[in-house]
């Protein structure tokens, strides 16, 4: 079958990867409109070196690639950097194929190879330490952990020649490729950015911390070319995603800006943040997101929230409780270390005043969480008499973005 495709991304370096656009959901979970891309790495040399390998999902295009570039020599190395199914599905096939090879990892990367698999092999394994190197010839391979970015065995490769990282799941993006490989040919910002985005915040973002010390860690090497195992290679450009990376990673906005999220059964909690949206942008706000939590996948209002300073939830009380899937975002959002915002609340019960007092809590119990003004509470639906209540509220909010430092306003 001919059915290959690769590209040479630097001297005797090639993507050797593959995109899956049938996948539906991203470990199950998280929505891929767009698709994913599974990037692996071959190396030429005087040695033979994969880095990575990808998913069971392309396995046949896969190991066709690696095949094709190999040309009949024998494959001597296989990098694990992480050892996720979505990266480590192929290494029993490459084994078969390659009984010699060795396999290059860390103590925590053949502890997690014998669970996922049962063949034995452990004469072929090369252990590697901090800052040990791999020369191949031209090429001398360093490793690098980086526990808990996001699992704990992950460690990250830098060839020092042509001073390429490969990043494992770090600087990595929702997004097949398109044909090109490379984030320079392509509008980045409006292409990619939003899945960068939502693939950091839902998939690392509750290892902020862990993510700071990777950065401090390789900011001592001279990286030329970041290869992540998702999305785009970087090339150019290079400390426009470290900023990314160390911005998201510290829990600090992107923009000023609001995200409105609600739950709403029949409309009431709804209109009270439609009037809430634009009694801000009748003051000038313009950097607003609207989010109705039961229709819209939370990694999407993750995502943005993640992206903007101020947020306003509102919700209503149900079963004498807070209403279910507004319930679960927030222990989402908690669960993944969610912190440094703004935020306004809103709430809605008929017998049981129970949302805002449920919603203070989960937001508190979040780090570093800042409620602006009262909260805003309706009785059923909102009566004409609590205008100057949620007009109090706006304005509580458009000052927090002021003194925050907003200036896209028009308000005269």
């Amino acid at each position: 079958m001919f059915m290959y495709y690769v590209q040479a991304i630097a001297e005797g370096i090639y993507w050797v990867g593959g995109n899956d656009r049938r996948l539906e959901r991203f470990e199950n979970m998280f929505p891929i409109p767009q698709g994913v891309a599974y990037n692996s790495y071959l190396m030429m040399d005087e040695k033979t070196v994969l880095v990575d390998t990808v998913d069971s999902a392309i396995s046949a295009l896969y190991l066709e690639n690696v095949m094709h570039v190999l040309g009949g020599r024998p494959l001597d190395y296989l990098v694990v950097n992480h050892m996720e199914p979505d990266h480590c599905a192929n290494i029993e096939e490459l084994v078969r194929r390659y009984p010699d090879m060795k396999i290059v990892g860390n103590t925590k990367t053949f502890q997690f190879l014998e669970q996922f698999y049962s063949f034995n092999k452990k004469e072929n394994y090369l252990e590697v330490k901090e800052g040990d190197e791999l020369a191949v010839g031209k090429h001398t391979l360093q490793f690098f952990f980086a526990p808990m970015v996001h699992w704990p065995e992950v460690m990250v490769t830098y060839e020092q020649t042509e001073k390429i990282l490969f990043s494992a799941d770090a600087f990595g993006s929702f997004g097949a490729h398109a044909g090109t490989l490379f984030s320079d040919q392509v509008d980045f910002e409006h292409v990619y950015l939003d899945e960068a985005r939502r693939y950091y915040a839902n998939i690392v973002g509750k290892y902020g911390v862990q993510v700071q010390a990777a950065l401090k860690k390789l900011s001592a090497l001279d990286i030329h070319m970041i290869c992540s195992v998702h999305g785009p290679i970087w090339r150019k450009n290079l400390d426009y995603i470290l900023d990314k990376y160390n911005c998201w990673s510290r829990y600090e906005p992107e923009q000023k800006g609001v995200v409105l999220l609600y739950a709403s059964m029949y409309g009431n909690t709804e209109n009270v943040m439609n009037r809430i949206a634009g009694k801000l942008a009748e003051k000038g706000v313009r950097d607003m997101r609207m989010y109705d939590v039961s229709k819209t996948h939370p990694s999407y209002i993750i995502a943005d929230a993640w992206k903007y300073s101020h947020m306003v939830i509102g919700a209503p009380t149900y079963n004498m409780g807070l209403y279910f899937v507004m319930e679960a975002l927030l222990h989402e959002m908690a669960g993944l270390n969610f912190q440094n915002r703004k935020v306004a609340l809103v709430g809605n019960y008929t017998w049981a005043c129970k949302s805002v007092p449920i919603l203070r809590s989960l937001v508190e119990s979040m780090k570093k969480m800042e409620i602006i003004g009262t909260p805003f509470e309706i009785n059923s639906s909102m009566k004409a008499a609590q205008e100057p209540e949620l007009d109090k509220l706006v304005e509580d909010i458009y000052a927090s973005l002021v003194s925050e430092g907003y200036t896209n306003t028009e308000r005269s």
